[in-house]
């Protein structure tokens, strides 16, 4: 199987690194920061943030030739858990309303020190 490289106009590393790579039916991103579209910018309200992550998230999916329903696990890296949980949930659920057909998720506690309230990868799986 071929290994392609994911990249959008709303984000991009500064490093040699694609913002997604797909093999075959898996995508796999890179760490997503919640940078404003195509700029290297953080807003202010990790519910900014979040909808920045969102927005990267569902521009990788498309390039790749994917779709929210393809989404098999996001892991959110967070500040302070039940800020960002809170923040999450309303998101979240719009893009898998269905409670017996939603992704994996999961919020790992890690260290503060700067605007970024809140990064995430993911995993997805193309059937077909």
């Amino acid at each position: 199987m071929t290994r392609i490289s994911i990249e959008i106009d709303s984000f991009a590393h500064e490093n040699p690194i694609p913002a997604a790579t797909r093999i075959g039916p898996l995508i796999e991103s890179s760490i997503i920061a919640p940078f404003n579209d195509g700029v290297r910018d953080v807003p202010d309200t990790i519910e900014e943030q979040i909808d920045n992550l969102f927005l990267h998230m569902g521009n990788m999916l498309e390039v790749a030739g994917a779709t929210w329903d393809d989404m098999a696990k996001v892991t959110f890296f967070v500040v302070d858990a039940a800020e960002s949980r809170a923040a999450l949930n309303g998101p979240w659920v719009e893009r898998f309303p269905d409670p017996a057909s939603r992704p994996s998720r999961h919020n790992l506690q890690i260290p503060g020190g700067g605007k970024v309230k809140i990064s995430c990868v993911f995993t997805a799986y193309v059937e077909g």
